[in-house]
């Protein structure tokens, strides 16, 4: 056992510098995999290290290397000390390597990065592969003091319940949640299908906090819906960015297109975001060719990546609807149709979630780590993390406009596109804009 984690405790250094797959949104996974977005300077370096990256290699079974053990020295004097002394014999060995794991996460001090157990894992994995899972329907944020709602599903038990963007969940059942890690937070508010959970919110504007019981329900996460408006414009609606969602968009384009809309809004409104790849590929059915993103990693290196070509709505006029719930993938979709002068924001400002997370799963099925490895850049060299994106056309909705079911977000975007059915002018960078090269 010792032996193993210390080669696990060296397979996860080596992670932390050399490996990656990317997660845009807040709660994703991928395989360990070399993608071809990963960039080209990092490749040589990935290859030469397969040995750490392979579960089977000799590295992860051998004691503590020579040039490791005096580091280790005060980590393996704790763990005798506890199995010797501790009071309540035997201890969990397993628990113990997890607790290792989580603690040398915590310890860099970002709050994106972290270990996530098995379980954990698991449920992170569930809604960007399009799967069924039991819970409250709502996208969340778990990097926060307590556990903030994104943005309700539609039509979810969360969304019935009158959840809104932006809603913290101080305490689950009379249970107070300050102070616990907020993905443990979220596997609370999962459970059986029409069972009933008590959440404690607190809401901006509302003085108190104040209970919500919200009846679970079987969650089949939606990708993307289209349709004609009278106006002659195709609206669609992007509500994830996961493994479904380019082949989605792309039928749900196809059909509104073939109808000849004069316009196209997209609507990214509580997107809380989902994969990299999948978000270029939705910014390249809107943008033809050039520089969409670019990734920055602390040592100043910037991968920069572009619009693929063949794209299904290039020309055709369209407007974005952002809003607070709007997070990482959907602001790189909209960042780059801003920044390109494709088309205009009409909302509110969106979330600000810039950083890139790695997730990179664990030997011997013992959970994963997600690692923030870069922040990510407009094409005009934008920062997004902690700003979020500003509509060219600001518009809030009101309690009234909720309670009497009227969106003036939508009604602006038709405005907006009915007089202005020409791109807009590409936006001149601002001389303080960081430089792509520059680490954030």
């Amino acid at each position: 056992m010792k032996n193993f984690l210390v080669g696990l405790f060296v397979f996860l250094l080596a992670l932390l510098l050399m490996f990656t797959t990317f997660s845009a949104g807040f709660i994703t996974g991928r395989t360990m995999v070399v993608p071809a977005w990963f960039p080209s300077a990092l490749k040589p370096a990935l290859e030469q290290s397969a040995g750490w990256l392979n579960p089977s290699s000799a590295s992860l079974d051998n004691g503590t290397p020579e040039e490791l053990a005096p580091l280790f020295r005060p980590f393996w004097q704790a763990w005798d000390l506890v199995h010797e002394f501790f009071v309540d014999q035997p201890v969990d060995d397993v628990l113990l390597m997890r607790g290792a794991i989580r603690g040398m996460m915590d310890s860099l001090g970002d709050p994106h990065t972290s270990y996530l157990d098995p379980v954990m894992f698991e449920a992170a994995n569930a809604h960007l592969q399009g799967e069924e899972y039991e819970g409250i329907g709502a996208w969340v944020d778990t990097t926060q003091e307590h556990l903030t709602i994104i943005s309700p599903m539609p039509g979810s038990p969360a969304e019935k319940a009158g959840l809104k963007s932006g809603d913290k969940i101080i305490a689950i059942g009379g249970v107070d949640m300050t102070g616990l890690d907020g993905e443990a937070v979220r596997q609370k508010v999962l459970g059986p299908s029409g069972s009933t959970v008590i959440l404690t919110i607190s809401r901006t504007g509302v003085d108190e906090p104040f209970d919500v019981e919200v009846t679970r329900g079987a969650i089949v996460v939606p990708t993307v819906t289209g349709e004609i408006l009278e106006q002659n414009l195709a609206y669609v609606q992007l509500y994830t960015f996961g493994d479904a969602t380019t082949k989605d968009l792309r039928t749900t384009l196809d059909e509104l297109l073939a109808k000849h809309p004069q316009g196209l809004i997209l609507d990214l409104r509580n997107n809380g975001g989902g994969y990299l790849d999948t978000a270029i590929d939705v910014v390249s059915e809107f943008v033809d060719k050039g520089v969409v993103m670019y990734e920055v990693y602390g040592d100043g290196r910037s991968e920069t990546f572009e619009a693929k070509p063949g794209g299904l709505a290039t020309k055709i006029p369209m407007v974005v609807l952002i809003n607070q719930g709007s997070a990482s993938a959907s602001e790189i979709v909209a960042g780059a149709i801003q920044d390109r002068g494709r088309g205009y924001l009409v909302g509110v400002t969106s979330f600000g979630k810039g950083s890139v997370q790695t997730y990179s799963e664990l030997v011997d099925q013992q959970g994963a780590v997600r690692v923030t490895i870069a922040r990510w850049l407009t094409p005009n060299h934008r920062q997004i993390a902690g700003q979020g994106l500003n509509p060219d056309f600001p518009v809030e909705i009101s309690e009234t406009d909720l309670a009497e079911d009227v969106d003036p977000q939508l009604l602006m975007a038709i405005d907006v596109l009915l007089k202005n059915l020409t791109p807009p002018p590409t936006p001149v960078p601002t001389a303080t804009s960081p430089s792509p090269t520059q680490a954030p």
